[in-house]
C-alpha cells in the first residue's frame, strides 16, 4: 500500500532560508557611525579641553625654567609682594635697548604679562610663527624679521584664541591704555594698547615696521598680537595694536604697570 499523500510531502526536506543580509549590512554601518560618533566627541574633547591643560601646564614650565624670570611675577603675587618697582631715572623712551641676538627658530627669548588678563598671567614668547612647532607646543609666537622687544619698529606676536593653553584666549577685553608688558633677560618694555581691529588672514601690512603702512618703514616702536576670530574659527584675525612707553634694564625691580588693576 502506497504512503498517503500528505505523509510523503510532510517527509520532503525543507529549503534553506536565505540569510537576511540586507539588514545585517545595516546594524554593521549603523554600528560604525555610533562608533564614529564616540571617537569624534572623545577627539572634541581632546581639543578643546585636554590641548588646554597640557598647553597651560607646559608653558608654566617654560617660564619657569627661564632663569631670570622673576620668580614673583612668575609665581603671580607681585602685586602683594614687596618687590621694589623700577625708579623713574632707568626708564628710557627715545633710544634703542642693548642689541640682543636675534632668537633661533623655536628659542624662548621672552615673556608676556598682562594685567588685564590677571597677576598670574605671564606666558612664554618663542621666535617662529608656526603652529605645529611654536604656537601648539610653547605658546606665543614671534614673527621672524619683526622688531624685538623695545626695538625700533614692530614687535609682532601671535598665539591661539583657543585650544593649546589659548594665551591670546581673553583679546577681546583689552581696552585702549591696557599695559602689555615684556621681559628678556636683559629689558622690560612697556607697551600701551592704543587700537584693535579685525582684519582678513591675508592682512600681512598689520605686522609691518609700522603697521598697516609697509612704505613707512619705522616710524616708532610698537607692538602688534594677531590671533584667530571668531573663537574656533580662523576665517578672520583679531589684531591689538600698542605702543611703547618706556623699556628698562632688569634688576632694578618690576615695571609699576603690574601692580595697577585695570578698573
Amino acid at each position: 500500500m502506497s504512503a498517503p499523500a500528505e505523509t510523503e510531502h510532510a517527509e520532503r526536506p525543507r529549503a534553506h532560508a536565505k540569510p537576511r543580509s540586507g539588514i545585517s549590512a545595516l546594524g554593521v554601518i549603523g554600528e560604525l557611525l555610533i562608533l564614529a560618533g564616540v571617537l569624534l566627541g572623545l577627539y572634541v574633547v581632546w581639543e578643546l579641553f585636554y590641548t588646554d591643560v597640557q598647553g597651560d601646564r607646559a608653558q608654566r614650565e617654560i617660564v619657569e625654567e627661564l632663569a631670570w624670570a622673576d620668580p614673583e611675577v612668575v609665581e603671580g603675587d607681585v602685586a602683594t609682594s614687596s618687590t621694589e618697582t623700577i625708579p623713574d631715572d632707568l626708564k628710557v623712551t627715545d633710544e634703542d635697548p642693548p642689541a640682543m641676538d636675534y632668537p633661533e627658530f623655536t628659542e624662548t627669548f621672552a615673556t608676556m604679562m598682562v594685567p588685564r588678563w590677571g597677576d598670574d598671567y605671564v606666558r612664554p614668547i618663542s621666535e617662529g610663527d608656526t603652529r605645529r612647532d611654536v604656537l601648539d607646543p610653547l605658546g606665543i609666537g614671534h614673527y621672524p624679521d619683526t622688531a624685538l622687544p623695545g626695538e625700533t619698529g614692530n614687535f609682532a606676536v601671535s598665539g591661539h584664541r583657543t585650544t593649546y593653553g589659548k594665551p591670546f584666549n581673553r583679546v577681546d577685553e583689552l581696552e585702549q591704555g591696557d599695559y602689555l608688558v615684556v621681559q628678556t633677560e636683559d629689558i622690560w618694555a612697556v607697551y600701551h594698547v592704543t587700537d584693535w581691529e579685525i582684519v582678513d588672514p591675508s592682512a600681512i601690512e598689520v605686522i609691518a615696521p609700522t603697521p598697516n603702512d609697509p612704505a613707512a618703514g619705522e616710524t616708532g616702536r610698537f607692538i602688534t598680537l594677531t590671533t584667530c576670530h571668531p573663537e574656533y574659527s580662523a576665517a578672520e584675525r583679531w589684531v591689538v595694536y600698542g605702543e611703547l612707553d618706556y623699556w628698562a634694564p632688569t634688576g632694578h625691580g618690576v615695571p609699576a604697570e603690574l601692580l595697577e588693576v585695570p578698573q
